[in-house]
Protein backbone atom coordinates (compact mmCIF):
# COMPACT_ATOMS: atom_id res chain seq x y z
CA UNK A 1 0.00 0.00 0.00
CA UNK A 2 3.01 2.70 0.79
CA UNK A 3 4.50 1.82 -2.68
CA UNK A 4 0.70 2.73 -4.28
CA UNK A 5 0.58 5.38 -2.24
CA UNK A 6 3.84 6.76 -3.75
CA UNK A 7 2.67 6.40 -6.93
CA UNK A 8 -1.05 8.18 -6.12
CA UNK A 9 1.46 11.30 -4.56
CA UNK A 10 3.91 11.42 -8.22
CA UNK A 11 0.88 11.29 -10.15
CA UNK A 12 -0.74 13.90 -7.77
CA UNK A 13 -3.78 11.50 -8.32
CA UNK A 14 -6.62 11.21 -5.16
CA UNK A 15 -8.89 7.98 -5.12
CA UNK A 16 -11.83 6.64 -4.17
CA UNK A 17 -10.99 3.33 -2.26
CA UNK A 18 -14.00 1.06 -1.98
CA UNK A 19 -14.38 -1.84 0.81
CA UNK A 20 -15.72 -5.25 0.53
CA UNK A 21 -16.99 -5.71 4.01
CA UNK A 22 -16.70 -5.13 7.65
CA UNK A 23 -13.23 -5.87 8.20
CA UNK A 24 -11.88 -4.07 5.10
CA UNK A 25 -13.91 -1.02 5.79
CA UNK A 26 -12.17 -0.57 9.07
CA UNK A 27 -8.78 -0.69 7.05
CA UNK A 28 -9.82 1.79 4.66
CA UNK A 29 -11.13 4.03 7.46
CA UNK A 30 -7.75 3.95 8.58
CA UNK A 31 -5.96 4.23 5.23
CA UNK A 32 -8.31 7.45 4.96
CA UNK A 33 -6.24 8.75 8.38
CA UNK A 34 -3.27 8.37 7.43
CA UNK A 35 -3.01 9.95 4.08
CA UNK A 36 -5.80 12.76 2.30
CA UNK A 37 -4.88 10.97 -1.10
CA UNK A 38 -7.11 8.23 -0.09
CA UNK A 39 -10.99 9.17 -0.16
CA UNK A 40 -12.35 6.12 1.79
CA UNK A 41 -15.59 4.19 0.77
CA UNK A 42 -17.24 2.04 3.15
CA UNK A 43 -19.94 -1.22 2.03
CA UNK A 44 -20.81 -4.47 1.89
CA UNK A 45 -20.14 -6.12 -1.50
CA UNK A 46 -22.57 -8.28 -2.77
CA UNK A 47 -20.07 -11.23 -2.52
CA UNK A 48 -19.78 -10.36 1.31
CA UNK A 49 -23.60 -9.69 1.23
CA UNK A 50 -24.55 -13.31 2.82
CA UNK A 51 -21.69 -13.52 5.38
CA UNK A 52 -21.35 -9.61 7.25
CA UNK A 53 -23.14 -8.50 9.80
CA UNK A 54 -25.54 -5.91 8.66
CA UNK A 55 -26.17 -4.29 12.04
CA UNK A 56 -22.08 -3.53 12.35
CA UNK A 57 -21.65 -2.13 9.43
CA UNK A 58 -24.78 0.25 9.71
CA UNK A 59 -23.62 1.20 13.44
CA UNK A 60 -20.14 1.51 11.22
CA UNK A 61 -21.23 4.24 9.01
CA UNK A 62 -23.58 5.97 11.62
CA UNK A 63 -20.31 6.81 14.03
CA UNK A 64 -17.92 7.36 10.73
CA UNK A 65 -20.71 9.36 8.59
CA UNK A 66 -18.31 12.54 8.94
CA UNK A 67 -15.32 11.00 8.15
CA UNK A 68 -16.56 8.95 5.18
CA UNK A 69 -16.40 9.99 1.60
CA UNK A 70 -18.72 7.32 0.20
CA UNK A 71 -20.30 4.16 0.49
CA UNK A 72 -19.57 1.20 -1.27
CA UNK A 73 -18.74 -0.87 -2.88
CA UNK A 74 -22.36 -2.15 -2.54
CA UNK A 75 -24.87 -3.65 -5.23
CA UNK A 76 -25.98 -6.91 -6.84
CA UNK A 77 -24.27 -9.99 -8.06
CA UNK A 78 -26.34 -13.09 -9.40
CA UNK A 79 -23.03 -14.44 -9.65
CA UNK A 80 -22.86 -14.46 -5.56
CA UNK A 81 -25.95 -15.78 -5.25
CA UNK A 82 -27.17 -20.14 -4.62
CA UNK A 83 -30.55 -19.61 -3.20
CA UNK A 84 -33.56 -17.60 -2.68
CA UNK A 85 -32.55 -16.37 0.69
CA UNK A 86 -29.29 -15.58 -0.76
CA UNK A 87 -30.93 -13.17 -3.33
CA UNK A 88 -33.27 -11.41 -1.04
CA UNK A 89 -30.73 -10.95 1.51
CA UNK A 90 -28.03 -9.46 -1.43
CA UNK A 91 -31.16 -6.91 -2.00
CA UNK A 92 -31.81 -6.25 1.54
CA UNK A 93 -28.29 -5.28 2.14
CA UNK A 94 -28.41 -3.11 -0.92
CA UNK A 95 -31.62 -0.90 -0.03
CA UNK A 96 -30.45 -0.28 3.86
CA UNK A 97 -27.15 0.75 2.49
CA UNK A 98 -28.90 2.79 -0.09
CA UNK A 99 -31.06 4.43 2.85
CA UNK A 100 -27.85 4.93 4.86
CA UNK A 101 -26.02 6.70 1.45
CA UNK A 102 -29.77 9.33 1.29
CA UNK A 103 -29.66 9.59 4.80
CA UNK A 104 -26.30 10.62 5.24
CA UNK A 105 -25.89 12.91 1.77
CA UNK A 106 -22.88 9.96 0.56
CA UNK A 107 -21.96 9.27 -3.33
CA UNK A 108 -22.29 5.13 -3.79
CA UNK A 109 -20.46 3.01 -5.68
CA UNK A 110 -22.47 0.47 -7.21
CA UNK A 111 -21.24 -2.73 -8.62
CA UNK A 112 -23.92 -4.20 -11.18
CA UNK A 113 -22.18 -7.04 -12.83
CA UNK A 114 -25.15 -9.48 -14.75
CA UNK A 115 -27.85 -6.94 -12.40
CA UNK A 116 -28.17 -3.88 -14.27
CA UNK A 117 -32.21 -3.98 -14.92
CA UNK A 118 -32.28 -5.11 -11.09
CA UNK A 119 -30.38 -2.23 -10.29
CA UNK A 120 -32.31 0.14 -12.48
CA UNK A 121 -35.66 -1.01 -10.80
CA UNK A 122 -34.70 -0.43 -7.32
CA UNK A 123 -32.57 3.03 -8.26
CA UNK A 124 -35.87 4.54 -9.59
CA UNK A 125 -36.49 5.01 -5.67
CA UNK A 126 -33.54 6.24 -4.73
CA UNK A 127 -31.14 9.23 -5.52
CA UNK A 128 -28.79 8.69 -8.67
CA UNK A 129 -27.53 12.22 -8.50
CA UNK A 130 -24.53 10.44 -6.92
CA UNK A 131 -24.23 6.82 -7.80
CA UNK A 132 -21.80 5.43 -10.33
CA UNK A 133 -22.27 2.61 -11.75
CA UNK A 134 -18.12 1.44 -11.65
CA UNK A 135 -16.99 -0.36 -14.20
CA UNK A 136 -19.81 -0.33 -16.43
CA UNK A 137 -20.43 -2.99 -18.85
CA UNK A 138 -24.44 -2.68 -19.97
CA UNK A 139 -25.11 -2.51 -24.05
CA UNK A 140 -25.65 0.80 -25.28
CA UNK A 141 -29.42 0.58 -24.46
CA UNK A 142 -28.90 0.24 -20.78
CA UNK A 143 -26.43 3.48 -21.16
CA UNK A 144 -28.97 5.24 -22.42
CA UNK A 145 -30.73 4.03 -19.58
CA UNK A 146 -28.24 4.96 -16.88
CA UNK A 147 -27.67 8.89 -18.57
CA UNK A 148 -31.40 9.39 -18.36
CA UNK A 149 -31.41 8.51 -14.97
CA UNK A 150 -28.19 10.67 -13.96
CA UNK A 151 -25.78 7.90 -12.82
CA UNK A 152 -21.86 8.53 -13.27
CA UNK A 153 -19.99 5.25 -15.13
CA UNK A 154 -16.40 4.38 -15.20
CA UNK A 155 -14.43 3.28 -17.43
CA UNK A 156 -10.86 1.25 -16.31
CA UNK A 157 -7.90 -0.29 -17.78
CA UNK A 158 -9.58 -2.56 -20.61
CA UNK A 159 -11.04 0.63 -22.01
CA UNK A 160 -7.49 0.90 -24.06
CA UNK A 161 -7.96 -2.35 -25.79
CA UNK A 162 -11.31 -3.10 -25.72
CA UNK A 163 -13.64 -2.23 -28.68
CA UNK A 164 -17.10 -2.48 -27.03
CA UNK A 165 -15.59 -0.15 -24.03
CA UNK A 166 -14.41 2.78 -26.27
CA UNK A 167 -17.84 2.77 -28.10
CA UNK A 168 -19.58 2.74 -24.69
CA UNK A 169 -17.33 5.55 -23.85
CA UNK A 170 -17.96 7.61 -27.14
CA UNK A 171 -21.68 7.67 -26.39
CA UNK A 172 -21.04 8.51 -22.76
CA UNK A 173 -22.10 11.75 -21.21
CA UNK A 174 -19.04 13.57 -21.31
CA UNK A 175 -20.35 14.74 -17.99
CA UNK A 176 -20.99 11.84 -16.34
CA UNK A 177 -17.50 9.87 -16.86
CA UNK A 178 -15.24 8.70 -14.59
CA UNK A 179 -12.16 6.35 -14.51
CA UNK A 180 -11.03 3.62 -12.22
CA UNK A 181 -8.39 0.29 -11.53
CA UNK A 182 -10.25 -1.61 -10.13
CA UNK A 183 -8.01 -3.56 -8.57
CA UNK A 184 -6.51 -5.86 -7.98
CA UNK A 185 -7.94 -7.25 -11.19
CA UNK A 186 -5.71 -8.21 -13.65
CA UNK A 187 -5.02 -6.86 -17.26
CA UNK A 188 -3.81 -8.74 -20.67
CA UNK A 189 -2.70 -7.73 -23.55
CA UNK A 190 -0.53 -4.11 -23.07
CA UNK A 191 -0.82 -4.65 -19.41
CA UNK A 192 1.08 -8.68 -18.97
CA UNK A 193 -1.63 -9.43 -16.76
CA UNK A 194 -0.42 -7.26 -14.27
CA UNK A 195 -3.52 -6.39 -11.46
CA UNK A 196 -4.61 -2.67 -11.64
CA UNK A 197 -2.37 -0.45 -10.38
CA UNK A 198 -2.92 3.25 -9.99
CA UNK A 199 0.08 3.65 -12.56
CA UNK A 200 -2.46 2.67 -15.33
CA UNK A 201 -4.91 5.68 -14.96
CA UNK A 202 -2.56 8.21 -17.42
CA UNK A 203 -3.05 5.23 -19.91
CA UNK A 204 -7.25 4.98 -19.29
CA UNK A 205 -7.21 9.41 -19.54
CA UNK A 206 -4.82 9.55 -22.74
CA UNK A 207 -7.42 6.44 -24.22
CA UNK A 208 -10.31 8.43 -23.07
CA UNK A 209 -9.22 11.65 -24.67
CA UNK A 210 -8.05 10.25 -28.34
CA UNK A 211 -11.66 8.64 -28.45
CA UNK A 212 -13.14 11.97 -27.32
CA UNK A 213 -10.87 13.50 -29.65
CA UNK A 214 -9.70 16.34 -26.67
CA UNK A 215 -6.22 16.90 -25.56
CA UNK A 216 -4.80 14.89 -22.51
CA UNK A 217 -5.07 17.89 -20.02
CA UNK A 218 -8.67 18.77 -21.02
CA UNK A 219 -9.59 15.22 -20.63
CA UNK A 220 -8.28 15.56 -16.95
CA UNK A 221 -9.47 18.66 -15.95
CA UNK A 222 -13.05 17.16 -17.22
CA UNK A 223 -12.47 13.85 -15.03
CA UNK A 224 -11.37 16.23 -11.82
CA UNK A 225 -14.75 18.36 -12.17
CA UNK A 226 -16.43 15.18 -12.81
CA UNK A 227 -15.19 13.35 -9.70
CA UNK A 228 -15.93 16.81 -7.82
CA UNK A 229 -19.66 16.73 -9.23
CA UNK A 230 -19.98 12.88 -8.19
CA UNK A 231 -18.44 13.86 -4.59
CA UNK A 232 -20.79 16.56 -4.26
CA UNK A 233 -18.19 18.90 -4.11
Amino acid sequence: MQFTLKQMEGLKIKACCVSMDNKNSLQTLELGKHSNLVLPFIGIHPECAVDNKLDEMIAMIEKYHQEISGIGEIGLDPTYVHTDDDSKRQGHVFETLLSLAEKFDKPISIHSRKSLENIFQIMSSYDTKHALLHWFDGSKKQLVKAMDMGFFVSYGPVLVYANDKQTLLSKTDTSKILVETDGPVRFSRCFEMKSGEISFIPSVVFCASKILGKSFDDMASILEDNSNSFLGK
